[in-house]
C-alpha cells in the first residue's frame, strides 16, 4: 500500500467511526471497528516509510499497544469484541518495552552522546543550528554568565541585570542569517585575514564597543579615523603613541623604557618585551635569554641612577669603561643578584659579550631615530588613571623594526599593570573589562601572545589579535606559540581571501566532518546506488572561495558557523557621527560663504556709491542752476511764510517836496482813518511833478 493511499484511506475510515458514534443505536455500537481500520492503515503507511525490521516492529507495536489502550477507556461495552484489548498489550508490550530499554541504554554514556553529536550534525549539515547558536552564543547566554563576567552585577537583581546592555561584559561579532554571534569578555578572539579582507574594519567595531578602557595597535591610521572620536565621545580621552611618525600624526604621551625599572621584577619583563626571542632557534633563544639578563642589568642601573637609555647604549657600546660607574650603581639596588649578573657580563671572555652585545643592539636600534627617540624621551604612563578614565590609547607602527620593540613595551607595561590591579581586586578580575584590539600585532608589537591568551582572560582582559596567516604566526612565536595561540583562542574567524594549502587545509579541519549520500552510476549514467561518505564540513576550496565580508566562524561549544562580518563604517553610530560632521561642515562652509557674500555686497554697494556720487552731485547743480535762470534776478527769494501775520509799513518817500506832504492833522480833532494810498497814482503824480519842473507841456509825448 502506497503511503499516501493509506493515509487517505486512514482519513475516510477515521472520519466514517467518528460520523457514525453519534447515528443510530444499532450501528453506533460498530463505530470503533472503523477507527481501528483506519489507524492500521495509517500504521502500514508509517510501516513503509522506516527503514530497518526493528523500527517497523517497534511501529507495529505501537500501534497495538495505543489501540488497547484507547478500547480498554473509551470503547462502549456494547461494541462486538471490545475486550480483545488485552492481546494487543501481550503482543505489542513486551517488544514496546524492550526498544524502549535499548534506546535509553544508547542515549546514556559516551555511545549515546556520540550518536546524539552524529545525528545533530547530519540534521544540521554539520554546521550551527540555530538552536546551538541561541544556547552557546546569543544574547541570553551571555546574560546567564554576567554576574561572572561584571562582578558588580551580583548585587543586582535578575530585571535589573537585564536593564544592563550586554555589550558590558560580551562582544558581538558576526551575524549568523538573523542571529548575532556572542563572545563573552573573558575569551580570545583571533582573526585571520589577508590585505584587504575587512579585517581592521570589523577590528574597529571591536574597539567601538568595547566597555572600557582599550589599547589598540596599527599599521595604518583607519583604525584611529574610525574609531578615535566616538570612544573620546562616549567613553574617555584619546592618546597616540607614534614613534615612526606615521601618517604624521604626533605623539600625544612618550614612554621611556626606563620608566619603573628600579623595580627588578619591571626590569627583567621590560628587558623581555624589549628582546623578544620566541620562534627562533635554541641557539638563538641561548643568546636572547643572555642578553635580556644584561639588558634588565643595565636597565635597572639606570633607573637607580636617573639615566636614561642613552646611558644604557653607551654602557651596551663600551662595557670595559662603564664597568665601576655600572657597578656603583647597582649597589643601592634591593636585589644583590644584580651585581653578580653584572659583573658576570662585564668580565666575561671579548667574544660572549661581543655576542650579548650584538643581540641587545636592536632593541636599542630607535635611539637612531629623532622622532622615536622624542616619543620614548622623559615619559611615564599611569595605568590605573586609563582604566578610570575609560581612555584609549593607539599605538602606531610601520615596517620599520627599530620602533617595534618600543610599542612592545608600552603594550607590555600597560596590559600586565591591568592584570596587577585586576588580580588586585576582590573578585579577581575588572569589573570593566580592559580590551587590547592587536592588529598585526606580529609585525609592529611583538608581545608574549602565547602567555597572554592564557591568563588574560581570566582577568577580564580582552584580547583580538589580527593576523595574516598562520605562517606570520609561526614566524613570530614559534611553531609551539602559533598552537598555544590558537589553542588559547576561544573564537577563531577566518575571513575571504585565504590562500596557503596548509592553512586550508587546517581550517577544514577545524569545521569537522559531515555525513553525505554519494551515487554510484553504471556506464549508461543510470543510479545503481548510494553510499554514505564522510566528508569536511567546509573543503579547503569551499574556505579560499568564501564571499567578500563573510568569516567562518570557530567557537568553542557549537559546529561551525559561516556568518557576515560588520564593518565599522556599516554601524549607526558611525554614520550618525559621519553626518553630523558633514552638516558641521555645511554650516561652517555656509557662514564662511554667507560672510564673504556679504562682505562682497559691501564693496559693490560701496564701489556703486562712489561713482553714482558725481552723476547725483551734478543733478543736483543741474537743478540749481535751473531755479536760478527761472528766477530771472540771480538772487534767490526765500518763500514767505503765510502762516505768521503780515505787518503793513508806510513808506516816506524823501524825494518829494514837503509842500505836497499832506497836513499834519489836528490832535485835538476826530480822525478818521486814512484811505489806502494807490501806488499808481503815486507814481503818475510823481511824474507830472518831474515834466512840470523840466517845462514840458506834451506829457504823453514824454512819456
Amino acid at each position: 500500500m502506497r503511503t499516501f493511499g493509506a493515509a487517505l484511506v486512514a482519513a475516510m475510515l477515521i472520519c466514517i467511526g467518528v460520523l457514525l458514534s453519534g447515528w443510530h443505536v444499532k450501528i453506533a455500537v460498530i463505530w470503533p471497528w472503523f477507527v481501528v481500520a483506519g489507524v492500521a492503515a495509517g500504521v502500514l503507511g508509517v510501516v513503509e516509510l522506516v527503514q530497518g525490521n526493528a523500527a517497523k516492529a517497534v511501529t507495529v507495536a505501537l500501534g497495538l499497544v495505543g489501540l488497547s489502550i484507547w478500547f480498554l477507556g473509551w470503547v462502549p461495552a456494547e461494541t462486538p469484541g471490545s475486550d480483545v484489548w488485552p492481546w494487543g498489550l501481550v503482543l505489542g508490550g513486551p517488544v514496546l518495552l524492550f526498544t524502549t530499554v535499548l534506546a535509553l541504554r544508547g542515549r546514556g554514556g559516551s555511545l549515546g552522546l556520540l550518536g546524539r553529536w552524529s545525528r545533530r550534525s547530519r540534521r544540521n549539515g554539520g554546521v550551527a543550528s540555530r538552536w546551538q547558536i541561541w544556547r552557546k552564543a546569543s544574547k541570553r547566554a551571555m546574560r546567564r554568565k554576567a554576574a561572572t563576567l561584571k562582578p558588580s552585577l551580583k548585587s543586582l537583581s535578575r530585571r535589573a541585570r537585564r536593564r544592563v546592555p550586554v555589550t558590558a561584559y560580551a562582544t558581538r561579532l558576526v551575524r549568523v542569517g538573523l542571529q548575532w554571534l556572542w563572545t563573552p569578555v573573558e575569551d580570545v578572539t583571533l582573526i585571520f585575514g589577508g590585505p584587504r579582507s575587512g579585517k581592521t574594519g570589523h577590528l574597529a567595531g571591536l574597539l567601538i564597543d568595547a566597555p572600557g578602557a582599550a589599547i589598540a595597535t596599527s599599521t595604518r591610521t583607519d583604525l584611529i579615523e574610525l574609531t578615535a572620536k566616538l570612544r573620546e565621545r562616549d567613553h574617555g580621552p584619546t592618546y597616540i603613541f607614534n614613534p615612526s611618525g606615521m601618517g604624521k600624526l604626533a605623539s600625544t604621551i612618550t614612554f621611556d623604557p626606563v620608566f619603573g625599572c628600579e623595580n627588578p621584577v619591571t626590569a627583567t619583563y621590560r628587558a623581555g618585551d624589549l628582546l623578544p626571542g620566541e620562534g627562533g632557534s635554541d641557539e638563538r633563544e641561548h643568546w636572547v635569554s643572555q642578553a635580556r639578563r644584561a639588558l634588565a642589568t643595565l636597565m635597572h642601573a639606570a633607573a637607580l641612577g636617573e639615566l636614561s637609555m642613552a646611558e644604557v647604549a653607551e654602557w651596551v657600546a663600551d662595557p670595559d669603561g662603564s664597568a665601576d660607574e655600572v657597578l656603583r650603581l647597582l649597589r643601592r639596588s634591593p636585589e644583590p643578584m644584580f651585581v653578580t649578573a653584572a659583573r658576570q657580563f662585564l668580565t666575561t671572555n671579548d667574544r660572549t659579550r661581543s655576542s650579548i652585545t650584538t643581540t641587545i643592539m636592536p632593541a636599542l636600534a630607535y635611539l637612531t631615530d629623532p622622532t622615536a627617540k622624542a616619543a620614548a624621551t622623559g615619559g611615564s604612563f599611569d595605568v590605573a588613571e586609563l582604566l578610570e578614565s575609560k581612555a584609549t590609547v593607539y599605538l602606531l607602527g610601520a615596517e620599520e623594526a627599530h620602533t617595534a620593540p618600543l610599542l612592545a613595551a608600552l603594550t607590555g607595561h600597560i596590559a600586565r599593570e591591568a592584570r596587577r590591579i585586576a588580580t588586585e581586586s576582590p573578585s579577581g578580575r575588572l569589573d570593566t573589562a580592559f580590551t587590547a584590539v592587536l592588529d598585526e600585532a606580529a609585525l609592529i608589537a611583538p608581545v608574549p601572545a602565547p602567555k597572554w591568551t592564557a591568563d588574560m582572560g581570566g582577568r577580564n582582559i580582552t584580547i583580538h589579535i589580527g593576523a595574516q596567516s598562520r605562517a606570520q604566526l609561526r614566524q613570530r612565536w614559534g611553531d609551539n606559540g602559533c598552537a598555544a595561540i590558537m589553542t588559547n583562542s576561544a573564537s577563531v574567524l577566518i575571513l575571504a581571501g585565504a590562500r596557503d594549502s596548509d592553512d586550508l587545509q587546517a581550517y577544514s579541519m577545524l569545521t569537522a566532518e559531515r555525513q553525505v549520500m554519494v551515487e554510484q552510476e553504471d556506464a549508461g549514467g543510470r543510479v545503481t546506488g548510494r553510499n554514505p561518505q564522510q566528508v569536511p564540513v567546509m573543503s579547503p576550496g569551499e574556505i579560499s572561495h568564501l564571499p567578500e565580508r563573510h568569516a567562518l566562524v570557530v567557537r568553542r561549544g557549537m559546529p561551525a558557523a559561516v556568518g557576515k562580518l560588520r564593518m565599522a563604517w556599516e554601524r549607526r553610530d558611525v554614520k550618525a557621527l559621519a553626518r553630523a560632521e558633514a552638516r558641521a561642515a555645511f554650516a561652517q562652509r555656509w557662514s564662511m560663504r554667507h560672510e564673504a557674500a556679504t562682505t562682497w555686497l559691501a564693496a559693490v554697494v560701496d564701489t556703486l556709491a562712489d561713482r553714482v556720487e558725481p552723476w547725483v552731485a551734478r543733478a543736483e547743480q543741474w537743478a540749481s542752476d535751473r531755479k536760478t535762470r527761472a528766477g530771472g534776478a540771480g538772487v534767490e527769494v526765500p518763500a514767505q511764510d503765510h502762516a505768521e501775520p503780515m505787518v503793513r509799513a508806510e513808506t516816506v518817500r524823501l524825494d518829494v517836496p514837503e509842500t505836497n506832504a499832506p497836513a499834519a492833522p489836528d490832535a485835538g480833532a476826530a480822525t478818521a482813518p486814512a484811505p489806502e494810498a494807490d501806488p499808481l497814482a503815486a507814481l503818475d503824480a510823481e511824474l507830472d511833478a518831474r515834466w512840470a519842473e523840466a517845462g514840458s507841456d506834451d506829457r504823453g509825448e514824454g512819456r
